[in-house]
Parts: C-alpha cells; structure tokens; sequence
C-alpha cells in the first residue's frame, strides 16, 4: 500500500505541476484513483510540505509548494 500511495503522489505532484492547483475531486477524476488513495497521497505530499492543502470547505484544494 505505501508504494502504491507514493505513485499517487508522484501522480498528483505532476498533475498539480500542469494544472497549478486543483481539489481532491478533480484530482480524482484526472488520475482515475479512487479517493482514498488520492486522500492519503495528498496527505503524504503535505506532511513532506511538498504541497498546501485547503480545508475540507475549499474541497482539500492542493497546490504545490515553489521553493
């Protein structure tokens, strides 16, 4: 399971790179990953502070982090 959320992430980092920033459902929808992989790899790329995550309100809207 780890690895398979460490793909999402990659998944998700490149998709956010593309789109600049998008919520959980649209991240969903794009990658075609059920939500609770997407949720935890949103999860993963935040603790690592590679993204900002909205709250719930905003649809967990992610974004990358420019360093």
């Amino acid at each position: 399971m780890i690895m398979e959320i460490g793909i999402v992430a990659g998944e998700i980092w490149h998709f956010l790179d593309d789109k600049k920033n998008a919520t959980a459902d649209e991240l969903t929808k794009g990658l075609k990953r059920p939500r609770e992989l997407v949720l935890m790899s949103l999860g993963w790329l935040a603790r690592e502070g590679h993204i900002t995550l909205g709250a719930p309100e905003s649809g967990y809207s992610a974004t990358l982090n420019r360093k």
